[in-house]
């Protein structure tokens, strides 16, 4: 199966270079080197990953996935020129599903693609596989696991696919810790590599959108050296 990707980065160059292998590996590349006109091409067009570059000309990395996930929730992966976790932080706080520092190898590029979409995939086949009623509820938390949608103290809570697979993880196991490596395996679809912060990113992301919503103090704790557990009610 052929997969539609969209590459927005005008480093001309570059773009070259990652068109080329990508195309070795079967996908199917649109390339826009202007973020104002990739955005819209983002948001008229299909894609099953979008390919981001931070600094671009005109409309900027930020910007673009700033206004696109306030309308698709097409995986983004993110690509930074400097690699500083600022920039991560605020790729993954915007909704972006992973990040690469440029220059990017790649075949590690390709290594992240396919684990968004075996993640995209398997939560296509959750959906079709649990019922209609299929429901996790912990306290003020509530997760349709057939429709995706979020609850937070009777607020709908948005979340992007990423998010809502770690939140479901956790509530899961509520009361249990669950090492930041089988959240990176089964929520973000990659092995935790040595110096990824990728799932504490999102999970500080998924704790300012509940902490919005709901009045009591924070309901994910960190467990240092472990990793993460949801408060049990």
């Amino acid at each position: 199966m052929s997969y539609r990707l969209l590459l927005v980065e005008d480093d001309q160059e570059l773009a070259e270079l990652l068109i080329d292998y990508l195309e070795l590996e079967s996908f199917t590349i649109t390339w826009e080197p202007s973020g104002d006109k990739g955005l819209d091409i983002a948001l008229t067009e299909s894609f099953d990953v979008i390919i981001l570059d931070i600094m671009l000309p005109g409309l900027s990395g930020v910007d673009f996935l700033k206004k696109f996930r306030q309308q698709r929730l097409t995986p983004v992966i993110m690509l930074t020129a400097r690699g500083e976790e600022l920039d991560r932080i605020l790729g993954f706080e915007l909704g972006a599903d992973d990040y690469l520092p440029k220059p990017c190898s790649p075949r590690e590029l390709v290594a992240r693609i396919k684990a968004v979409i075996r993640r995209v995939v398997m939560d296509q086949q959750t959906s079709k596989t649990t019922q209609p009623n299929n429901l996790l509820t912990v306290g003020p938390l509530l997760l349709n696991l057939s429709s995706h949608e979020a609850i937070a103290s009777g607020k709908q809570l948005n979340l992007t696919g990423t998010e809502f697979e770690l939140l479901s993880l956790l509530m899961q196991h509520a009361g249990e810790v669950v090492s930041k490596e089988t959240l990176s395996i089964q929520a973000l679809g990659k092995q935790l590599s040595l110096y990824d912060r990728s799932v504490d990113m999102h999970v500080s992301n998924l704790r300012k959108k509940i902490a919005d919503l709901c009045d009591t103090p924070s309901l994910i704790k960190t467990i240092r050296g472990k990793g993460y557990l949801l408060k049990q009610y």
